[in-house]
């Protein structure tokens, strides 16, 4: 008769590799999701997040939308001391490029930059607007009484027009927020 080996175990130097890996792996993918879940968002509308790129289409529909601008500068402790508006409310045929400015003012005495997060409500619409330019994707920096005009170029996509569940939207908001940027806050940090 023959005897059945006995299973070999995983040596202990291979059990501890293998759990440095996983770790390693899981440290990379907290670094990465937050870039990664943004393009998601992006190529999705997921969340309120607005479609980005491409070209306005060359046929434009029949529906008209008002699309209104929501501007903000988040508090915390510490806020952008800016002054951050949007224009007035526009009407746009879907399919129609549209290019509008926000203004920011740096009411502080130092340069600070900013960084704007957005999103576009009702988030069931985001899927439809489409930002074509943005100041958003960028860091920007203000010297102490600077303004800056800040262009966005969109349309909203006439495929809106063929979703059932988007029959009540007749507006839509486009919203940003602008937060310390990361470097400008480790500089205040670093003098407090």
């Amino acid at each position: 008769m023959s005897e059945t080996p006995a299973p070999q175990r995983p040596s202990n130097a291979r059990t501890a590799l293998m759990a440095v890996g996983i770790v390693v792996g899981m440290a990379a993918l907290s670094f990465a999701s937050v870039p990664l879940y943004r393009l998601f968002c992006q190529v999705t509308g997921f969340g309120g997040t607005p479609m980005a790129g491409g070209e306005a289409p060359a046929e434009h529909g029949s529906r008209i939308v008002t699309v209104r601008f929501d501007a903000n500068v988040a508090g915390g402790p510490y806020p952008l001391d800016w002054r951050f508006s949007g224009p007035q409310p526009v009407k746009v045929v879907t399919g129609e490029d549209k290019l509008i400015f926000y203004r920011a003012v740096n009411r502080g005495d130092a340069e600070t930059t900013g960084t704007a997060s957005f999103n576009v409500t009702p988030l069931k619409a985001a899927p439809y607007f489409h930002k074509i330019a943005c100041f958003c994707f960028t860091d920007q920096a203000l010297a102490p009484g600077e303004s800056m005009d800040m262009p966005v170029s969109f349309y909203v996509d006439p495929a809106i027009e063929k979703d059932p569940n988007l029959r009540d939207v007749t507006t839509i908001t486009l919203s940003y927020t602008f937060h310390r940027a990361a470097k400008t806050a480790d500089a205040t940090n670093a003098r407090n």
